[in-house]
């Protein structure tokens, strides 16, 4: 099914209905876009752009194929959009959304359930982006996109590979509160670490590595084999809702099917190489684990795990994060990303911090509602997070009502 593009302007009067086509076809002034809803339509594109395009670990074909089967909510709605160059039909980005309903509305989102930390499209090459074109493609994905109440994309990088994000670009895209750390890796690979993060960082790692060498000697152990992956993320899972029980936090990790997510994407890993998992042994105990997603020249630390009691006065996860920028340089690696938080020890590390964009409007007037509902939350947010005394108070309160739900 063909219609014309739907122009930026007139987002607010809804979106073109296609549902009753599993492939909807649209033009703009610069784009066409075409509908697949169902990752089989979409394959064949998709593993070429993952190959030969622009894009993140969090955008591999297999983990969104991981999210489909285990995590997808019932009431939920792929929205994969292919995006042409109308004029020569080739391929210029892939968008992978869902929409989903919640609350009496429907809305239309990243696919991510919570697994992916960026929203990026995967971009067919390198060819930049401008604000103008970055809104002529977006037009066209609206214009085949299903009917939905409003637009909440969140995650959203400024850049991917070096290239513009053309979602960030967009006029109702705003920073969030939401912000991402990566540091750049070079050189050689012995003395990265001391030439790459701060110096107080790395007197701190060299005194922590001592410490735990004493405990019976100090070893970065790869689940390179099933029987190592179920182990080590074993104690990943153990160890991570351990701390979070403690601290009164919720883990995604809480959730069975997540658990089961990360287990086959890890196991995955040891054919496609799209995922790697460490843990770091001080004797006979592991006292860290990092899972990583990799892509090209970047190791994306998805999760991290620590016993903090194992070793007295021991940052064991900084330990593991300094061994692995280590190894990651010696691997040919040239880039490792701290995810989205803002974590102290990201800066202390002397990672570079990037603020994430978020796409949030309404289509309808219950999508416009809503909106503005999720926009006055999150200042509140913000508001409480820029002041100390209040930010503490409030998380004291979070983690003493965590912890008697838990009870």
């Amino acid at each position: 099914m063909a219609s014309q593009a739907m122009p930026m302007t007139a987002m607010t009067t809804g979106l073109v209905d296609s549902e009753t086509a599993p492939h909807a076809a649209a033009a703009s002034t610069a784009y066409v876009a075409e509908l697949h809803t169902s990752l089989e339509t979409a394959k064949p594109l998709w593993l070429r752009v993952e190959a030969t395009g622009v894009c993140t670990g969090h955008q591999h074909f297999a983990w969104a194929e991981g999210i489909v089967e285990g995590l997808l909510p019932q009431k939920a709605d792929l929205a994969i959009v292919e995006v042409r160059d109308a004029g020569t039909g080739e391929p210029r980005m892939l968008v992978p959304l869902m929409r989903r309903r919640a609350f009496h509305h429907w809305v239309i989102e990243w696919l991510s359930c919570g697994v992916c930390d960026y929203s990026a499209p995967l971009l067919a090459d390198a060819t930049p982006w401008t604000r103008q074109s970055a809104e002529a493609a977006w037009a066209a994905v609206l214009s085949v996109l299903p009917p939905a109440d409003r637009i909440h994309i969140v995650g959203i990088p400024k850049e991917v590979g070096g290239v513009a994000n053309p979602l960030a670009l967009l006029s109702p895209a705003r920073d969030s509160i939401h912000s991402h750390y990566g540091i750049a890796m070079d050189g050689d690979a012995e003395t990265v670490v001391k030439r790459i993060c701060r110096p107080s960082f790395v007197k701190a790692l060299n005194k922590d590595l001592r410490r735990l060498e004493r405990n019976g000697g100090l070893t970065l152990v790869e689940a390179d084999t099933p029987a190592l992956v179920d182990s080590i993320f074993g104690k990943l899972v153990d160890m991570r809702l351990s701390r979070f029980r403690e601290l009164g936090r919720f883990d995604l990790l809480a959730q069975p099917p997540v658990i089961d997510f990360y287990r086959k994407a890890a196991h995955r890993g040891l054919t496609d190489g799209s995922v790697r998992i460490f843990g770091l042994r001080a004797g006979d105990m592991i006292v860290a684990v990092q899972y990583l997603a990799v892509h090209l020249g970047t190791l994306h630390a998805l999760l991290v795990a620590i016993d903090q009691g194992a070793v007295p006065n021991v940052s064991p996860g900084l330990c593991i994060m300094g061994e692995l920028i280590k190894w990651g340089r010696g691997q040919g690696f040239d880039y490792f990303d701290l995810s989205v938080g803002n974590q102290s020890y990201k800066e202390h590390m002397g990672a570079v911090k990037s603020v994430l964009s978020e796409l949030c409007y309404g289509i309808t007037l219950k999508g416009v509602a809503a909106s503005e509902a999720i926009k006055y939350r999150g200042r509140g947010v913000a508001f409480v997070r820029d002041n100390p005394r209040l930010f503490k108070v409030a998380q004291e309160f979070m983690q003493r009502w965590r912890r008697l739900r838990a009870r």
